[in-house]
């Protein structure tokens, strides 16, 4: 082909001079946050050529009808100095909030983070820590691996439009590859190819073999040949490709036909061989992994749960374990369970004999006497011990929906105390209605003073307000300052809000804020001491907390400014709502 062997002239002149110099390749990085910008001509003259062992060679481009590809081994990502995706005046943050911390101590509190379970309040701090665009931290840690922090949040998270949104934003990280990775990866799994290739058209780098190959095939599939080889022998002269994805190519390019090699090495391989093999037939196993059940089930490659032969232990389990893998809905395992046949000594003593019986017969006939049953505690003692069997074959997810469904129907009040945890842990908590604020100008915390907090009235206005509800409250020689009515007043204090000079005697105010949380904030680490509060707060919701807990987080949020999340807190504990 004549364009492969000009691109092949071009690559072989490219990479002697690599390795007489001894200078990487590197693509331009795009510096989205305008921290360094540098002009670079596209047409160099000789003495441009002439560069130093410390300059950086641009990267090897293709260009062909308006599609850039890009593939780049070496982009130092030192040179990348911010990411993330929020901008930090959203948050009162700033942008140097990393820049003074000490890697140690982040990571330190990163891996404590990682190992609790975390609730939604602590999840939004956490969210703005990590995803607030800011410098990277230098001291103690590199960037790849803070970034890499960034990237197993947003994976773990699984919130594939911020993933999406974040790589738009980011488009010129190098160690980014994974979460590009997880991203393609798991709308091919869920049959959305357009999908998984929209994200190449924002991402300025490729470095990974896979996504490049994956780049290959999304050309491919948009009729982009041209393209597609371009860089299909780019990557074969700089370095080999496994003879998987070269036969598979060829069949595509219709080089050659369709053969009936079969991979399940990565789900993009699986699909290829979906794509070339006419006959294609694939049987999953018990250890075949999530993303090829997924795969399956949206191709339409499955065999229908109602058409599984009870009698053959292997299917039985492996539409168990599709079921926990979300692939086939829990009514359909339920509904094969149901066609076991049980005598009815066995459903009468089924707290013996299931112990007697294979793990997935154990739960088809807890299942039927569950179906059965009509006392409370029966159902309780059955659900119980059938979700324990889910639960010690890793099936946990099988069975959720409907133990859900089950508890929903028992009245809390029946619940006997033996089984209070496992009902309040099992049972979906019902959708808390928004309630509406009621206001008691009587007392401080729930006053209109509240409208400041819901941005409805202005510094001005409630600087009055605040000062003409003291005066009221200093006439009352009885009304005590609860802490709740110091948090509101400091909070306001905090914001710019004067107090006349006459009313400070009224409450005593002392700050709990620890000497080590204190000295974080004197030395400007604010993304440090955000990942602090996710670690007091953990798993508990702020309602949930003791006020003196709810008081420290209220300090700290007003020592550092940080105006929305803390009016979220107050707005939790201090109102009388109906």
């Amino acid at each position: 082909m004549k364009i492969s062997k000009q691109l092949s002239k071009i690559c072989i002149v490219l990479l002697t001079f690599y390795f007489l110099t001894q200078v990487s390749f590197a693509a331009e990085p795009v510096d989205i946050w305008e921290i360094k910008k540098t002009d670079i001509s596209n047409e160099t003259d000789v003495e441009n050529n002439e560069t130093t062992n410390t300059e950086i060679i641009q990267g090897v481009k293709i260009e062909q009808q308006n599609e850039k590809v890009i593939i780049n081994q070496e982009l130092d990502s030192a040179d990348v100095k911010l990411a993330g995706l929020y901008d930090p005046a959203e948050n009162g943050l700033n942008i140097d909030m990393w820049s003074n911390s000490n890697g140690a101590e982040i990571t330190s509190s990163l891996e404590k983070i990682n190992s609790k379970k975390l609730s939604n309040f602590s999840k939004k701090i956490l969210d703005v820590a990590l995803l607030t665009n800011s410098y990277l931290p230098t001291n103690n840690i590199s960037a790849e691996e803070f970034l890499n922090y960034k990237f197993e949040y947003l994976i773990k998270k699984k919130d594939f439009d911020l993933i999406k949104k974040f790589l738009i934003k980011n488009p010129s990280l190098k160690n980014s590859d994974k979460l590009v990775r997880f991203y393609a990866d798991f709308h091919l799994s869920n049959s959305q190819l357009d999908k998984s290739c929209e994200i190449f058209e924002y991402i300025n780098l490729v470095y990974d073999d896979y996504l490049t190959n994956f780049k290959i095939y999304c050309l491919l599939n948009q009729n982009k040949k041209e393209e597609a080889q371009l860089l299909f022998d780019l990557k074969s002269e700089m370095e080999s490709i496994d003879d998987f994805f070269v036969k598979k190519f060829n069949v595509l390019m219709s080089y050659e036909k369709k053969d009936d090699v079969l991979s399940d090495e990565n789900i993009l391989y699986l699909h290829l061989s979906h794509k070339t093999i006419e006959n294609f037939i694939y049987e999953p196993k018990i250890d075949t992994p999530r993303f090829i059940w997924k795969y399956l089930s949206t191709s339409n490659l499955l065999k229908e749960a109602d058409l599984i032969d009870i009698e053959d232990d292997e299917q039985v389990k492996l539409i168990e374990k599709a079921t926990s893998e979300e692939v086939y809905d829990e009514k359909e395992l339920l509904n094969l369970y149901k066609k076991f046949e049980f005598n009815i000594n066995q459903l009468i003593n089924v707290n013996k004999i299931y112990k007697l019986l294979p793990d997935f017969e154990a739960r088809a006939l807890l299942y039927q006497r569950l179906l059965l049953t009509v006392d409370t505690e029966q159902k309780l003692i059955l659900s119980s011990k059938l979700k324990k069997l889910f639960d010690d074959s890793n099936l946990s997810k099988a069975f959720d929906e409907e133990l859900s469904n089950t508890l929903k129907k028992i009245d809390e009040e029946e619940i006997p105390s033996n089984f209070t945890t496992f009902y309040k842990e099992n049972k979906e908590p019902e959708k808390v209605k928004e309630s509406k604020i009621k206001f008691n100008n009587k007392i401080l915390h729930q006053s209109k003073l509240l409208n400041y907090f819901l941005n409805k009235t202005s510094l001005l206005k409630v600087e009055k307000e605040t000062n003409d509800l003291l005066k009221k409250v200093k006439r009352n020689k009885k009304y005590s300052f609860s802490s709740k009515d110091i948090m509101m007043i400091e909070s306001l204090k905090s914001d710019g809000v004067k107090i006349l000079e006459k009313y400070d005697g009224l409450y005593e105010y002392k700050s709990n804020i620890s000497t080590e949380i204190n000295s974080f904030i004197v030395n400007g680490e604010t993304g440090l001491v955000l990942l602090k509060l996710v670690e007091i707060i953990g798993k508990d919701e702020v309602e949930n907390l003791d006020i003196e807990s709810i008081s420290f987080v209220v300090g700290i949020m007003n020592e550092l400014k940080i105006i929305s999340l803390r009016n979220e807190v107050l707005l939790k504990v201090l109102p009388l709502k109906v």
